[in-house]
């Protein structure tokens, strides 16, 4: 049970040294990529909505 212990101890000690070597980015960056993201989703949602029309009125065409 104490060699699980100290494997725990050991292991948080571990992650707590690798958390402060983190390098968080900057808040403006953070929102300018977020923004981006939605924008390219945005865009493709539209453009898979729009093919899908454009295909089920092709296929309407063919009966």
């Amino acid at each position: 049970m104490d060699k699980f212990i100290n494997s725990l101890q050991t292991y948080f000690r571990g992650v707590k040294t690798e958390w402060g070597k983190i390098s968080w980015p900057e808040r403006r960056q953070v929102i300018t990529e977020t923004v981006f993201v939605i924008v390219i989703v945005f865009v493709f949602t539209v453009s898979i909505y729009l093919m899908d029309i454009i295909f089920k009125g092709l296929f309407g065409l063919l009966k």
